[in-house]
């Protein structure tokens, strides 16, 4: 924390509220998705009705819509015109998510240690969390609930500089077809393709906030057929965004984050001042 500021109660619970919220309930146009794609009987219908009624009790009970509370994930864009220091901002980041954590019955999900002893943090705590400078002076914050059943089936391929569109496409088809019923599809899926293999995998969560949707590549994941909870059948994919940067001569990489299809997310603006 910035010496000599205290982080503002108002602000800590903005985040707390937000986070608790996309625990519970999900976007309107996410839910759009899942009510307008709705397939025509057999275990692909049972699949989505059981999703609905998930979300109607998670509503009525104020409980989480998933067991899996998920890892609290984070892209701070920080104005380049803010009065936010960096230091501000990632206090607030982990004091609005230990309120949550602590609020909202989410899971105690974090160890400390991934390979060895992997004692677990018992706060879900840290949030996992990257800053970009950006223009203006607001700070916004774009948060994803990261379950790792669906995390477990992200990956980055580094192509053939070569491979074009085609590659990139089947790249992303060879990744779901090889995650089939794991992640609880239907999914959303977030590509990122270009700059090195983590700027492509940062890309790929980005995707979910600021990518351009790819039919070409939902239709290509759709036509797998894994389905609803990978009984088979329709949807497999509810949803694929894709975000690009410049990359080297020699390489395409190429990565992809998978969602379940509780998409949960939240974004929470602060004005100049608001920190």
């Amino acid at each position: 924390m910035e010496q000599g500021r205290a982080i503002r109660p108002e602000a800590v619970e903005r985040i707390s509220a937000a986070l608790i919220k996309a625990a519970r309930v999900l976007p309107d146009d996410i839910e759009k998705r899942l009510e307008e794609a709705m397939p025509s009987g057999g275990k692909a219908e049972s699949v989505m009705d059981a999703i609905r009624r998930n979300l109607g009790i998670s509503r009525k009970t104020g409980l989480p819509m998933c067991q899996d509370t998920g890892a609290f994930w984070c892209l701070a864009e920080i104005g380049r015109d803010s009065d936010a220091s960096l230091a501000a901002v990632e206090a607030l980041i982990i004091e609005g998510a230990a309120k949550a954590a602590e609020d909202g019955f989410f899971r105690r999900s974090i160890v400390s240690d991934p390979v060895g002893t992997r004692a677990n943090t018992g706060t879900n705590l840290p949030p996992f969390a990257y800053y970009e400078p950006v223009d203006g002076d607001r700070v916004v914050l774009h948060f994803l609930l990261k379950g790792f059943g669906s995390e477990n089936c992200s990956s980055v391929r580094m192509l053939n500089p070569t491979a074009g569109e085609d590659g990139v496409v089947e790249a992303v088809v060879d990744m779901m077809r090889a995650a089939g019923g794991k992640p609880c599809p239907p999914v959303f899926l977030g590509v990122g393709v270009g700059g090195t293999m983590d700027r492509a995998a940062l890309l790929s969560k980005k995707a979910f906030f600021h990518g351009k949707e790819s039919r070409r590549m939902l239709d290509a994941v759709n036509a797998l057929g894994i389905g609803p909870g990978g009984l088979g059948g329709y949807p497999t994919a509810l949803g694929v965004d894709v975000l690009s940067a410049p990359t080297h001569i020699a390489g395409l990489p190429v990565a992809l984050t998978v969602n379940c299809w509780a998409e949960r997310k939240a974004t929470i603006v602060f004005e100049r001042g608001e920190i």
